[in-house]
């Protein structure tokens, strides 16, 4: 195989590029939460269905999980600015479609093809950060992609209630989807103009793998679906589909180890999972996402459903973590260079200090005030926030070459997306479960809340432990090697030298 060593554009145009990958990125990721608020709107001038509700939230979900890892080998392959551009303007489009649809049927086909869309967008701007962007730099450019998933998560209820508050409720619905239309014009004007066309890997190994697409595809779909509908599937045997998934799975993982045999690249290179900072910051990923994400949707319902808090009051009462997010981020990705997994262990320890102050406050403060309450332990959990996500991003990613970085961005997110399904259907349950069965509101949202600490505490306990084998037995050359093998990519990140 011939490879061509990926150089970084211009000064003056890469970090503009970087501009136009987050911009794209943060109105696909807002997309994740800005529709929660909105679902009464859509039942009161759609008519839309409690299922049909579900769907436009979970289906997006559904479709970005599923596409993240072959939209991310893609763009390996036939270059990430023709993928990046593909996407933004399908996400575009469908956005569109989405707030013109007649109906609750055609605004759920068209949110779904809005995920699949986002999520052929993803990969490949971690991908052309790790092409455009290296060391000190490429953790900070990392951290602005931190800033930029926290800010668009936390600010989803938000921008949904002002645009609501200004519309009306008939209509506001509509202008969730119909902001993407000028930001995403722009960013696809801007991304033809600033991307960087750099040449991709020719040979006979960077075939695509059609079946290893069906299969890891059927592994997420029936992982996801049970997760993304517990509330509407009752009964005990959408649970059958986990089996399912794990066997999945294990044909998946037997196919890929076949493909590398026979010389043919691989959906997912396998190696990857031979470097501990790969594993493991993926696992903290998928847990953490799981606790984090969880947050806003149980937080947003109670301030709604109990402390009669609009949609509006909802999104300003989550505004100090998107706030407090943003800049742990910025801090994270100067920071990460000189303290490494420290400073995830750190982050994750204040995300539970916070949490567990919220849960305090709920419990002391009168329901009409939990919003300021609540609004110093969002700061702090905000702020380890930002120094979790992009710098365990920066160390996940480090030691993967840059031609396999799209299809390792893919696997990445598709842990966060599996992760916050999972997240939202555990604490759903916890939290409606109480609810419907005491009517304690307060006590219900406290147990939910409590749920997604154990979650952030696990994902705590594995940077703990990342921390303490990599002090005492430094990752290998020999493995980052196997994986760098027929990259012409430098030597281990500084980072890694440092003990990140």
């Amino acid at each position: 195989m011939t490879t061509v060593q990926a150089r970084p554009a211009p000064d003056t145009r890469r970090w503009k590029a970087l501009a136009v990958c987050l911009t794209a990125g943060f109105i696909s990721l807002l997309d994740t939460s800005i529709v929660n608020v909105a679902l009464p709107s859509m039942e009161h001038g759609l008519a839309a269905s409690e299922a049909a509700q579900s769907w436009v939230v979970s289906g997006y979900a559904l479709t970005f999980g599923l596409v993240l890892v072959p939209a991310g080998r893609l763009g390996d392959m036939r270059g990430r600015r023709q993928s990046f551009l593909l996407g933004l303007a399908l996400f575009t489009l469908a956005s569109g479609a989405c707030g013109l649809a007649p109906s609750a049927s055609w605004l759920v086909l068209f949110r779904l093809i809005q995920g699949a869309a986002a999520g052929m967008v993803a990969p490949q701007t971690s991908g052309l950060i790790q092409q455009m962007f290296q060391g000190a730099e490429r953790a900070k450019a990392f951290g602005l992609l931190g800033s930029v998933i926290g800010i668009s998560t936390a600010a989803g209820p938000l921008a949904g209630g002002l645009l609501i508050d200004s519309v009306g409720t008939d209509d506001g619905w509509r202008w969730v989807f119909f902001v993407n239309l000028p930001i995403g014009v722009a960013a696809f004007a801007a991304g033809l103009r600033l991307l960087p066309r750099f040449p991709v890997a020719t040979g006979r190994r960077e075939e695509f793998d059609p079946f290893g697409v069906l299969l890891l595809g059927g592994a997420v779909l029936a992982l996801m679906l049970p997760l993304v509908q517990m509330q509407q599937w009752t009964g005990r045997l959408k649970w059958a589909l986990l089996p399912v998934a794990a066997l999945l799975l294990a044909a998946f993982w037997a196919w890929e180890r076949r493909q590398g045999r026979n010389g043919r690249a691989p959906l997912v290179d396998l190696n990857l999972f031979s470097l501990r900072s790969f594993t493991l910051g993926s696992l903290i990923s998928l847990t953490y996402f799981a606790g984090f994400t969880t947050v806003f949707f149980v937080y947003s319902l109670f301030l709604q459903n109990t402390a009669g808090y609009s949609a509006l009051a909802a999104g300003v009462s989550v505004l100090p973590f998107a706030a407090a997010s943003a800049v742990g981020a910025a801090i994270g990705g100067r920071l990460v260079m000189r303290h490494g997994r420290k400073l995830v262990v750190f982050g994750l320890a204040a995300v539970v200090v916070g949490l567990l102050g919220v849960i305090v406050a709920v419990q002391l403060a009168p329901l009409q005030s939990v919003g300021w309450a609540t609004a110093l332990p969002m700061v702090v959990a905000g702020i380890g926030s930002g120094l979790t996500v992009s710098p365990n991003t920066t160390l996940t990613l480090t030691r993967v070459p840059v031609h396999r970085a799209g299809a390792a961005g893919g696997v990445l997110q598709t842990g966060q997306r599996i992760g916050s399904a999972a997240g939202i259907a555990v604490v759903g349950a916890v939290y409606f479960a109480h609810l419907a069965e005491h009517g304690r509101s307060v006590t219900a949202i406290q147990l939910g809340l409590l749920t997604a600490v154990g979650m952030s505490v696990i994902a705590l306990l594995l940077a703990v432990a990342d921390l303490r084998v990599r002090q005492a037995h430094p990752e290998p050359e020999r493995a980052a090697e196997t994986v760098r093998r027929g990259s012409e990519e430098g030597g281990a990140e500084e980072v890694v030298r440092r003990g990140g």
